[in-house]
């Protein structure tokens, strides 16, 4: 370094740069959401005929006890979630799963409540309660998510692939389902394959997406690296195998509350004999309408499309597909609030500040604080 570029120990910091402004801030976020809330109402009394006095009325008819028991599987599921990110970061920092239960508690709060963009509170909840580096919390996310994606995928492929016959749209649940298990077998191939030789497999992408862009062959570099380092995190077989079990079983509580809270509409043959695999198909759409879940908007999408499906595909009447969409959003996404209020007046921290921890400027005294 030449004398002129050498700083001077005396001289003030340089300053921060300003924060990077967003595109939603709650001054901008609310006339939008209302905007979208407004014109949704509008489209449902223009286009779609619709009894909100028997929406009422299936409300009020639906069994008590089963949506008792549906609420109790929300909860256990949150419960083994906490267990397996015990099981998944034994190997780096020993913790139990009343350790990692408020963490799972409020971050599925925050994302009921602000969306999707606000799921990475969890493992930044976690690495500040256990103050360890956020890396390796986002790297148990990582594992996490993968864990999820297979055990939901062989949920899916198993029950739909032995769907009963007489069940509506058969064919097409049989081979949604063996096409799911095909993706499965595939996906466990490949991330052993990462497990194993990441290093080699970045170096393949690298090369390949290059012609195309530098920065998209360097990112996908990145992030399949970033994938093999949490794959490294499981280190025996015992591990491996004990969180698959966990989080099979998991994803079984969550079909379980489906099933319940479907089935808690009894003055509805078509809800309260719907199969097993009519559920797990009701649970896929919901995944997948869930996965850009905008703040309050979100909870109003998940009941059309819920609706949509028990509409078009079993033909419940559409106020009772509603009622049931609604009865479903609230004790697989809205139940978990009064938990996460609780768990954050525990931990010391506000709902806001855990749904803006993983967007805040990132500090290396932050990195250590989290």
């Amino acid at each position: 370094m030449t004398p002129e570029m050498t700083p001077d120990p005396s001289a003030a910091p340089a300053p921060l740069p300003p924060p990077r402004k967003r595109l939603f801030t709650p001054r901008t976020l609310l006339p939008a959401v209302v905007l979208l809330l407004a014109l949704c109402v509008w489209l449902a009394h223009t286009h779609i005929s619709f009894n909100w006095a028997s929406l009422g009325h299936q409300l009020r008819s639906v069994s008590p006890v089963l949506v008792l028991i549906a609420f109790a599987c929300t909860y256990l599921g949150y419960w083994l979630r906490a267990w397996r990110w015990s099981v998944l970061l034994a190997p780096i920092h020993k913790t139990t799963t009343l350790q990692m239960l408020p963490a799972q508690l409020i971050g599925f709060t925050i994302v009921a409540l602000f969306g999707r963009f606000a799921d990475l509170g969890r493992p930044y909840l976690i690495a500040r309660h256990l103050k360890t580096p956020v890396a390796t919390q986002l790297a148990v996310y990582s594992i996490e998510r993968a864990f999820d994606l297979a055990a939901a995928a062989i949920l899916f492929s198993t029950t739909l692939a032995l769907a009963p016959r007489n069940m509506p749209h058969h064919e097409a649940f049989a081979r949604a389902g063996a096409v799911s298990l095909a993706a499965t077998l595939f996906l466990a191939t490949f991330a052993t394959s990462l497990r194993f030789a990441g290093r080699g497999i970045a170096s393949i992408s690298s090369r390949l997406f290059k012609p195309i862009s530098e920065s998209l062959a360097h990112t996908a570099s990145q992030r399949i690296l970033e994938f093999s380092h949490g794959l490294s995190i499981i280190s025996t077989f015992g591990e491996f195998f004990s969180a698959l079990a966990i989080s099979v079983g998991m994803w079984l509580v969550i079909a379980i509350m489906y099933f319940e809270a479907v089935h808690a509409f009894r003055a509805t043959p078509s809800l309260a004999m719907l199969s097993l695999a009519a559920t797990m198909l009701l649970l896929a759409t919901s995944l997948g309408g869930s996965m850009l879940q905008l703040p309050i908007v979100g909870w109003f999408t998940q009941i059309a499309i819920l609706a949509a499906t028990l509409h078009g595909f079993f033909n419940v009447p559409l106020e009772t597909a509603t009622a049931c969409g609604a009865l479903i959003l609230l004790v697989a996404n809205l139940a978990v609030i009064p938990g996460g209020f609780i768990a954050a007046h525990m931990e010391g921290i506000t709902l806001r500040e855990a749904a803006s921890a993983p967007v805040a400027p990132e500090t290396s005294n932050q990195a250590t604080a989290f």
